[in-house]
C-alpha cells in the first residue's frame, strides 16, 4: 500500500513540475522568433495581473494546469502582455504593451489571441488566427475553444 501512495504522490508531483516548466516570453520579438523559427503561433495573453479578478481567475483554473502545460508545449508559444498596477515594468516592456494593446484593439481582460507574427523592413505584421478570453469549465472547455482556432490555421 505504501508504494501505491508514494507512487501517487511522485505521479502528481510530476504534473506540477510540468506546469512549472512553462516559459512565459513578455518580449514579443523574442517570442515571434521562436514562433518563427518552430512554427507554432503566439498565444498572446493580456493580462492584468495584479488587480484583474478574471485575468487571476484564468490562470489559476486554466493557465497553470498541467492539462493546459501539456497542450502548451505542444502548440503554442507563450507570451504575456501585462498591464500591472502596482508591479513595476521597464520602459521598453510597458511601450510594447501598450503598442500592441492598441493593435490587437484589446479592450477588457483578459484576452487572449492566437497570431502568427513576420517582420519585414523593421515593421511587424501579425495575421490573427482568433481571440478568447475566460471561458467557464475548465481547462478541457478552454481547450476546446482554443484548439478550434488552432485547426484554422
Amino acid at each position: 500500500m505504501k508504494k501505491i501512495i508514494v507512487a501517487l504522490v511522485l505521479f502528481a508531483g510530476s504534473f506540477a513540475v510540468e506546469a512549472q516548466e512553462l516559459v512565459w516570453e513578455t518580449n514579443v520579438t523574442k517570442a515571434m522568433e521562436v514562433s518563427n523559427k518552430t512554427k507554432k503561433p503566439m498565444l498572446l495573453f493580456f493580462t492584468g495581473s495584479d488587480w484583474c479578478g478574471w485575468c487571476i481567475r484564468l490562470q489559476k483554473e486554466v493557465l497553470k494546469t498541467p492539462e493546459f502545460a501539456a497542450w502548451a508545449k505542444k502548440n503554442v508559444v507563450l507570451v504575456e502582455l501585462d498591464y500591472p498596477r502596482r508591479a513595476a515594468q521597464t520602459p521598453e516592456i510597458k511601450k510594447q504593451n501598450e503598442e500592441l494593446q492598441q493593435a490587437f484593439g484589446i479592450q477588457g481582460f483578459p484576452t487572449i489571441h492566437f497570431a502568427n507574427g513576420t517582420a519585414k523592413e523593421g515593421k511587424v505584421n501579425f495575421e490573427g488566427l482568433g481571440s478568447t478570453g475566460y471561458v467557464a469549465g475548465g481547462p478541457s472547455a478552454w481547450l476546446a475553444v482554443a484548439n478550434g482556432f488552432l485547426q484554422k490555421k
